[in-house]
């Protein structure tokens, strides 16, 4: 169903989520030695998975303009001015939704869980690998510098999407996982 209201809705209801994620502090889970795991970018994947790449890319732009935002208003780090350029964090976020939608549009055939999953992996990858690497190429940050948060908070965070995306799209849509009924 290609209802156009619906997708604007969609888009609105996901963009207000991610934007209440980043001002509450909610989108952002405590990690090792201080950092965080930011689950701002699930709205996006979410979004996409349920409305189309279009609407991902939506969400992403809001996403992407409250980042901004933040980091030139209310920045919570010296690392927030650097969000201040576009490059950083916009356009990196247009594209997780349509990334996202690809991989889950591809492999929901196959299985609709492992789609979910995957789509929350791609997704989340695409945010963590294009914000990090425009930082790397602007130089704010050195490349070994790079590698490091992508392994130690871009992977947890990935695995984080991709139990959120399952979690919330399977209810969404009332796709059953696990065991049906009780074995009592």
């Amino acid at each position: 169903m290609n209802n156009p209201t619906r997708k604007v809705v969609v888009a609105g209801v996901m963009g207000a989520i991610s934007v209440f994620l980043g001002a509450s502090h909610w989108g952002f889970v405590p990690w090792l030695a201080g950092a965080a795991l930011t689950i701002m970018h699930v709205p996006v994947i979410i979004g996409a998975i349920l409305e189309g790449p279009w609407v991902g890319v939506a969400i992403g732009a809001i996403f992407g303009a409250f980042s901004l935002l933040q980091g030139a208003i209310a920045p919570t780090g010296p690392a927030d001015v650097w969000f201040t350029n576009p490059l950083v964090s916009i356009l990196p976020r247009l594209l997780i939704g349509p990334i996202a939608w690809l991989a889950y549009r591809a492999l929901r055939q196959i299985s609709e869980v492992a789609a979910l999953a995957i789509s929350g992996v791609a997704g989340s990858l695409t945010n963590t690998v294009l914000v990090l690497g425009a930082l790397g190429l602007l130089r704010f940050l050195p490349w070994g510098v790079i590698g490091t948060i992508a392994v130690t908070n871009g992977l947890p965070e990935a695995v984080l999407a991709a139990v959120l995306t399952v979690a919330v799209v399977a209810a969404w849509k009332r796709i059953a996982i696990g065991q049906k009924g009780s074995t009592v």
